[in-house]
């Protein structure tokens, strides 16, 4: 059996860039949450995935909703990826967002976003593994990101161009 914390210390080996899912439910509760398990899984059809721990708060929330977004942080937005990492009374103070077609958040200064239809939800043994189906994207070309790698952030500006 493998202990959890080494297998998480070798996780961590893998630099990851960060990532807030957001979405709003049927009863317009805005709900969010950073994730850095995004993925991307078909390109016909467009799919992408994440998972959400099990005990996360907010999950019940997620489960209700049929639309959510997923916005790529940019290099000067750990203190958002911060905001959405914690449990919090008003996660959305502060926040600029545009509200899609669908009705998801997108975060107006985002890097990247994807505006998703739930397409399927799998188990992921203490997780659940959320694919949805990509229906609109934007990106800004000029944009670094910020990226996670064992247990911090980094900015792609330290490294140079």
């Amino acid at each position: 059996m493998i202990a959890q914390r080494a297998f998480r210390s070798c996780l961590g080996s893998i630099p990851t860039g960060v990532t807030v899912v957001t979405a709003q439910t049927p009863d317009h509760e805005l709900v969010g949450v950073t994730v850095n398990s995004f993925s991307s899984v078909s390109r016909d059809p467009p799919l992408v995935l994440f998972s959400l721990n099990r005990t996360l708060r907010s999950l019940p929330a997620f489960d209700r909703c049929s639309h959510f977004a997923v916005n790529v942080l940019r290099e000067d937005q750990d203190s958002i990826e911060s905001h959405f990492a914690r449990p919090s009374e008003d996660k959305w103070a502060g926040i600029a967002f545009v509200e899609h077609d669908t009705g998801a958040p997108i975060f107006e200064n985002a890097i990247a976003w994807f505006a998703c239809d739930r397409y399927a939800k799998y188990d992921g043994g203490d997780h659940e593994i959320i694919v949805g189906r990509v229906v609109a994207t934007g990106h800004d070309e000029d944009a670094l990101p910020l990226v996670f790698h064992r247990g911090r952030f980094h900015r792609f500006s330290q490294f140079g161009s």
